[in-house]
């Protein structure tokens, strides 16, 4: 049954294909990997205002806060249901001495953010402070391990710190700090970007210096965590190859880096405002790239792991402009647009396709830095476009990844050309379809043709669209509204097998079909 369902959707794509441009066939019936939630998970770095003055205000600030944690956007970020949330780097990871940061407040050393900005620190945000913020926000926690200027010695400290119950003396000294018992730590990566601000090592130095991390690391964690390896930057697919060649033994997750740069080059990346279509089109090919990253190293992995026991992590990603205006250069805050709404969908899309390899991506970051869910200002906060498409895109976390074929129309600008259209297909438990889909063209509305193979549905349950006026529309402190999703009733029933449905320019939409 399942070989008919397939091939009658490699038939009705071929004939589709001629009778129509844009075609999007699904094999309702024909699904078998998990998308897995933590492909929606979130980074949070010292970096900035992302910790302090974003997730931090401290318990004495006149900003309403739980404990500390900024209490609207502690809501926020509830509401989005973060599965897995990334500390305390980044570049600032192998700088941070976890001791530094617990104990009474009045006794943890300020330290100098070296590489964001040179600001000075107070660690009143520590291992306490984020983990019990991972309790609250209900999701697990990804602790990167200082290997770059740490020691094996101090990272082992750091996981009966965290993890172990035992009578030993890092146990009682989280017991004397005020915690009772271990968290629940699921992730613990071995260093950071360990080919650059890392340490900047070959690959042949890094796979010695992780297999000896996390030997000792699977000594006293056993199976309570995975162990996650420094893996490329990029398209470095021989820092892969010789991770895979000398450690995939010594690790169960392997990450990989990659960040869009819609301008010419690191050193001219463009504004995050005003740009024109030659920078947006720039900015969404740039992002799609992402696939053929993922398929080259995914392809490396399978040669020395057939069994796809070594997860692939895209635990950092999103676009990367430059800074606004009159803002600390080191602290990489920038705004938010609808391209980058785009951005995000249409990377989820990808991540969601490798879902059979890729178990984790975290978007760089959280708040106030990068392609962030949030932005504040004294007293005020806006959720960003970005934001509304992840609280979009949850219906597929741990849903089942639904085969399906696209046939789409080019959007053309100049000589160069992408796909119009992005999308992603999956049933949840209860067996409702969702449907996610992306229009890049910035102005013309596509119509779309959809057909399911294997099994029909009822009706269209809901849909929701998020578009905006012009692709740089930005949602600020004033006008936070501006790019916000609303009803979308332009997709139309036309038999239990078929529907149709009108996409706007640069838009996002979701449907579930029932």
């Amino acid at each position: 049954m399942k070989k008919l369902s397939l091939l009658l959707l490699v038939v009705f794509a071929s004939f589709s294909m001629k009778a129509q441009v844009n075609v999007l066939q699904i094999d309702a019936a024909g699904g078998k990997t998990q998308i897995n939630k933590n492909i929606y998970g979130q980074f949070a770095e010292h970096l900035g205002r992302c910790i302090y003055d974003g997730i931090w205000v401290g318990k004495d600030s006149p900003i309403p806060n739980v404990n500390g944690y900024r209490k609207d956007l502690l809501e926020a970020l509830q509401a989005l249901k973060i599965p897995v949330l990334r500390w305390p780097g980044g570049c600032f990871a192998d700088t941070y001495h976890w001791k530094n940061g617990i104990g009474p407040l009045a006794d943890r050393p300020k330290i100098k953010n070296v590489f964001w900005g040179g600001t000075v620190e107070d660690n009143s945000f520590g291992t306490h402070e984020f983990l019990n913020l991972c309790e609250l926000l209900g999701c697990d926690p990804y602790i990167s391990a200082n290997v770059g200027s740490g020691t094996v010695g101090e990272m082992v400290d750091w996981i009966e710190y965290m993890t172990s119950d035992d009578d030993v003396p890092m146990v009682n000294l989280r017991k004397k700090n005020g915690r009772e018992k271990p968290w629940n730590v699921k992730f613990i990566g071995i260093g950071n970007e360990s080919w650059g601000c890392g340490g900047n090592m070959t690959p042949e130095f890094y796979s010695d210096l992780m297999r000896q991390y996390s030997n000792y690391a699977n000594m006293y964690g056993g199976d309570k965590f995975d162990r996650i390896g420094c893996g490329s930057n990029g398209g470095d697919l021989n820092w892969t190859k010789v991770l895979m060649e000398r450690g995939r033994n010594n690790m169960d997750g392997l990450s990989l880096h990659y960040y869009t740069i819609a301008g010419k080059s690191w050193d001219n990346k463009s504004a995050a405002t005003g740009f024109g279509e030659d920078l947006y089109f720039s900015g969404l090919k740039k992002a799609l790239y992402m696939d053929e990253l993922v398929t080259k190293h995914s392809a490396i992995m399978d040669h020395y792991d057939k069994d796809k026991r070594v997860d692939l992590l895209v635990d950092e990603w999103g676009i990367w402009t430059d800074v606004e205006p009159g803002t600390n250069p080191g602290h990489l805050f920038q705004q938010n647009s609808m391209r980058d709404a785009l951005i995000a969908s249409s990377t989820l899309d990808i991540l969601n396709k490798h879902c059979d390899r890729v178990k984790m991506a975290n978007i760089a970051q959280v708040v106030n830095v990068l392609q962030s869910m949030v932005l504040t200002k004294g007293d005020k906060m806006v959720l960003t476009p970005t934001y509304h498409v992840f609280k979009m895109y949850n219906v597929h976390q741990n849903a089942t990844l639904l085969p399906s074929n696209l046939i789409c129309e080019p959007y053309k600008l100049g000589d160069d050309q992408i796909p119009s259209l992005s999308s992603s297909v999956s049933s949840d438990k209860s067996g409702k379809i969702h449907i996610t889909l992306s229009n890049l063209n910035p102005s013309k509305e596509i119509k779309l043709e959809i057909n399911l193979v294997g099994k029909g549905f009822v009706k269209i349950n809901s849909g929701t669209i998020l578009t905006a006026s012009a692709f740089n529309s930005v949602n600020t402190f004033e006008k936070p509204e501006t790019v916000i999703p609303t009803a979308f009733k332009n997709a139309k029933k036309l038999t239990d097998n078929k529907l149709e449905v009108n996409i706007p320019g640069k838009s996002v939409v979701v449907l579930e079909l029932e």
